[in-house]
């Protein structure tokens, strides 16, 4: 029998957890057709000794929404062995949306996931090319991408595409509601893997708005997440916050029988009020009693890099609605303003534990008007020049026209909790974030990040348990049927990486977006190839196929590929 692409010598830890071994793997016509040892011939070859061949990993949580209409190579992810993603995330998107809509649209994931409007702007360009979901999921068939794509129906879109600018204000109409049903339905059935909202508080849209999804009542919710068991098939993706909690998501697992993934359980969140060790009990307690409900885990600690021009990871405080609705100049007013600042310095030195330590920890990481202060805490630079840290932040921020830098640890940063988590059996490996808050994180390298930190250094998590943790676990959770395992039949996306040298690189400031706008990148260290449905997309760190030619990637519709 001859191959298309026959991978030879390598060690296979094939994703189900189960020990590695010694093997070869015969790939044609996109699939694995034989895995053992002295195969046929094929008539192009991969040679793996010394190396780890796994499945390519899934990557549940990206934003990739927009960025995927004009980077089909959807960089970074597969620099760092991803070969699926899952768009829609946190229920926002771009379809369904009306062509009067598109501005806001594009402010609302300017707020909410801190994507440049000049990226936006510039890459989306003025025809769209598409206004429905079923009609966004064949633009992206039609335009082809470089590894598989997932996605979620998001909710905030659909609300502004039924009810209009209101969207944002109150609840829906029942004709509303019965019509977003519909486009439910109709989403489930032409490919969406689910349904996905938020009603967290730190999701602020346009001029300070709730984004839409967060206006919702939860009785609309039961509605629209109801089309799931009489569709049949479908998954729902929510954000965890005071108005969706683990109650709720229960009914909601209780009555539709969907698989639920919220975003995000990690280890003191720094504005999470409540104990990250009652949410995993709370979680366990359902797992045990038979409810599908996966929260997801990070295993990178969380710092967001912030700067006062789009405060993002602020917003989420009601002293800074009126900042949200505030255009640049009327930000600098506010700054300037000896009540704002009296207000801030109370919230900042009466703040709950975790978030007085994440205050504390604000490390200065630009600022031109003074490159003396780069890179040190806060709050030694305002005790040297005997000042209070918010008014020193808000003096460098005003000297720089809002665009000094800081640097803000929310999450994460405990290595023993962290640990408990990743290896807790009821969580999924999710919040990557890819594609959105690109100028203030990376966390896209989470997955080369996990097995060189927490496998090779830290020694937490053997490999077999590290790669089912990159594949067959999200790819079970989100209904991703034939990828995430080595197995004879299996779609052929593979990743080939060195044990000894796997990891992130550190992070970059590159400006490669559209609109010139600016975005943090990490390289992938010893990952030596990535194969997409069988086709090798990257070699040695770089792209080995043409980002203008035909490209490998498919769209998933209902979790496979059509």
């Amino acid at each position: 029998m001859e191959f298309d692409l026959k991978i030879t010598g390598g060690t296979v830890i094939d994703g189900t957890g189960n020990p590695r071994y010694a093997g070869d793997i015969g790939i044609r016509g996109g699939r694995i057709v034989a895995i053992g040892e002295g195969l046929g011939t094929a008539r192009e070859t991969l040679d793996a000794a010394g190396k780890v061949v796994a499945p390519g990993f899934v990557d549940i949580h990206t934003h990739y929404d927009a960025q995927i209409m004009w980077d089909r190579m959807l960089t970074i992810s597969p620099w760092h062995g991803v070969t699926t993603v899952v768009l829609g995330n946190c229920g926002f998107g771009i379809a369904p949306t009306r062509k009067a809509h598109r501005p806001l649209i594009v402010r609302t994931l300017e707020k909410v996931e801190g994507m440049s409007v000049a990226a936006l702007e510039s890459g989306l360009g003025e025809d769209w090319g598409f206004e429905t979901f079923p009609e966004y999921l064949d633009r992206i068939e039609a335009r082809g991408v470089a590894i598989n794509v997932g996605v979620l129906l998001g909710h905030t879109p659909l609300r502004l595409y039924v009810m209009g600018e209101t969207a944002t204000e109150r609840p829906a109409e029942a004709d509303e509601i019965a019509r977003m049903r519909a486009l439910v339905k109709e989403a489930l059935q032409c490919g969406a893997l689910g349904f996905a909202t938020s009603k967290l508080p730190g999701h602020v849209g346009f001029e300070g708005r709730p984004v839409p999804s967060r206006a919702a009542p939860f009785d609309e919710l039961r509605e629209l997440v109801g089309v799931i068991p009489e569709v049949g098939h479908g998954m729902i993706q929510t954000t965890l916050g005071p108005w969706l909690l683990l109650d709720q998501i229960e009914q909601l697992a209780r009555e539709t029988g969907a698989r639920i993934s919220w975003t995000a359980l990690l280890a003191g969140s720094a504005f999470g009020k409540s104990s990250h060790q009652e949410q995993l009990a709370r979680s366990r307690d359902m797992l045990q009693r038979g409810l599908p409900v996966f929260p997801q885990v990070s295993p990178r600690p969380l710092n967001f890099e912030f700067q006062f021009r789009e405060p993002l990871i602020l917003e989420g405080m009601s002293l800074f609605k009126p900042v949200s609705a505030a255009d640049f100049e009327g930000k600098r007013r506010i700054y300037q303003d000896p009540a704002f600042r009296a207000a801030f310095r109370d919230r900042f030195d009466n703040a709950w534990p975790a978030l007085a330590q994440a205050f504390n920890m604000i490390v200065i990481a630009e600022c031109a008007a003074d490159r003396s202060v780069e890179e040190q805490r806060l709050v030694d630079v305002a005790a040297a020049r005997g000042v209070h840290p918010v008014d020193l932040a808000l003096d460098l921020a005003l000297a720089t026209d809002l665009e000094a830098r800081f640097r803000m640890p929310v999450a994460n940063h405990d290595e023993s909790e962290v640990a408990g988590l990743l290896l807790d059996p009821g969580m999924v490996l999710g919040l990557s974030d890819a594609g959105a808050h690109a100028s203030q994180l990376c966390d896209a390298c989470q997955a080369t990040y996990l097995l060189g930190h927490w496998v090779r250094e830290k020694q937490a998590l053997s490999l077999e348990t590290a790669i089912r943790m990159l594949t067959s676990r999200p790819a079970d959770v989100f209904g991703i049927r034939d990828r995430g395992r080595l197995a004879k039949g299996m779609a052929a996306d593979i990743v080939v990486f060195d044990p000894d040298t796997v990891g992130a690189g550190p992070l970059k400031r590159v400006r490669d977006l559209p609109g010139d706008a600016e975005r943090l990148v990490s390289e992938a260290e010893g990952v030596d190839a990535v194969v997409v449905n069988g086709v090798v997309l990257r070699r040695a760190g770089r792209d080995v196929i043409d980002a203008h030619q035909p490209l490998p990637g498919r769209l998933l519709r209902h979790g496979r590929a059509a």
